[in-house]
C-alpha cells in the first residue's frame, strides 16, 4: 500500500471530514480512503443511479423498451 499526505487542508474541510467521518462510524483517515476511492474508481452511473432510484422509491424502476430511431428528413 501507498502513503499519501495531504497539506494545506482547510480547517472548514478538516472539520466536515471528521463530522461525516463519525457520521459513517469510521476514522477520518478510513473516511478519506473511501471517499477518494468512491471519487476515482470508475463505476457505472447508470446502474447506480438506478439502484439509488428504486431504494427511493421502494420498489424496482423499469426501463421502457427503446425503439428504433426514424431516419432523417434530409430535405
Amino acid at each position: 500500500m501507498a502513503t499519501l499526505t495531504l497539506r494545506n487542508v482547510p480547517e472548514e474541510t478538516r472539520r466536515a471530514l471528521k463530522r461525516r467521518a463519525a457520521q459513517h462510524n469510521r476514522s477520518m483517515e478510513a473516511e478519506a480512503r473511501a471517499i477518494l476511492a468512491a471519487a476515482v474508481v470508475p463505476g457505472n452511473f447508470i446502474e447506480d443511479w438506478l439502484d439509488t432510484a428504486e431504494e427511493l422509491r421502494g420498489d424496482e424502476l423499469e426501463l421502457p423498451e427503446r425503439s428504433v430511431p426514424r431516419e432523417p428528413e434530409l430535405s
